[in-house]
């Protein structure tokens, strides 16, 4: 009779974590709710929301490893990601410690954009933002008073430092959702494909291919927020980034939203990204070739330009 195959485990260690972020979000909210902590209900359902994913993702199987192989450290990982990714991505095909990326990709975003803040100031981005909320067309325009009362609430946001911590929170939930999400979807077209992926792995490819990048976005762009004077900058376009590497240096952004928009997505970073995307699924997968990992990297990139794209075309003043 053949040997039967290993139970795969599963991420148990998570659930205490999800258990108490759902906790304090709970708590959080409640606390909103009384008026005891400013900006607490959105805070708290974010928390509360973001605990319940990780609970249930928990519940997700890791894969089993077929080839006995040592884990790297994270410092190799993180190192090697720059200089030897197919190395990396075949360590995380059997171990999908995805972490330690996702505490740097969270750290280097909060960083930029603690700094954005402080550098723009927030009285202008505040006023740019509700200046252009007011120029939209109906039946997105909203009445005056909405008007000022974003305006408060959007100061007291940028400055209260308890509502500035429940931004951080928010922040750390969104990058984390946003990149289940992403593996979600490269695990639906990697079996569309004919290749196979844990969503584990999925989720380690996902944040080690943005490490690599976000590392390049927010430290150049750091220096340049510094170099650059403040009124040069965009209180909206560069709150990721203020590197500019792609073709929207060609057109204007007041003139031609919907295209300056789309010139930005070809630009250095971003062929850089669909190269360790591709090479992620096609390292950290099970049959997924070359050509697969190309396509599922280039699908996302199409779907993520169209969605920027009918943004643009709805709200083209945030551009401007």
């Amino acid at each position: 009779m053949p040997a039967s195959e290993p139970r795969a485990p599963r991420p148990v260690k998570l659930r205490p974590v999800a258990i108490a972020i759902a906790v304090i979000g709970i708590v959080v909210l409640l606390g909103g709710i009384v008026k005891f902590i400013p900006g607490g209900i959105s805070t708290g359902a974010v928390l509360f929301l973001g605990g319940l994913i990780l609970f249930l993702l928990s519940l997700i199987p890791l894969p089993v490893p077929r080839e006995p192989e040592e884990p790297l450290s994270f410092f190799e990982k993180a190192t090697g990601i720059f200089y030897e990714p197919a190395r990396i991505f075949r360590n995380l095909r059997a171990h999908p410690h995805w972490f330690g990326a996702f505490a740097v990709v969270v750290v280097l975003s909060l960083v930029y954009s603690f700094a954005f803040v402080q550098r723009i100031t927030p009285e202008r981005i505040v006023d740019h933002t509700v200046e252009k909320v007011s120029q939209m067309g109906p039946p997105f325009t909203p009445p005056p008073e909405t008007i000022e009362k974003m305006r408060t609430d959007q100061l007291s946001a940028l400055k209260n430092p308890v509502e500035r911590a429940g931004g951080t929170a928010k922040t750390i939930v969104g990058i984390f959702v946003l990149g289940a999400i992403a593996a979600a979807l490269c695990l639906l077209f990697v079996l569309v494909f004919g290749g196979r992926i844990n969503f584990w792995q999925a989720l380690a490819v996902v944040f080690y291919s943005w490490l690599p990048v976000v590392a390049i976005q927010k430290i150049l762009g750091l220096v340049i927020l510094y170099l650059k004077a403040p009124e040069d900058l965009h209180p909206i376009r560069n709150q990721d980034t203020t590197l500019q590497d792609n073709l929207s240096l060609l057109v204007s952004g007041a003139d031609h939203p919907v295209l300056f928009v789309a010139l930005s997505f070809i630009g250095l970073t971003w062929f850089y990204f669909l190269w360790l995307r591709a090479s992620g699924l096609h390292y950290g997968g099970t049959k997924v070739s070359g050509g697969a990992g190309w396509g599922v990297s280039i699908i996302l990139y199409i779907l993520l330009l169209l969605f920027a794209v009918i943004s643009t075309s709805l709200f083209p003043g945030f551009v401007s």
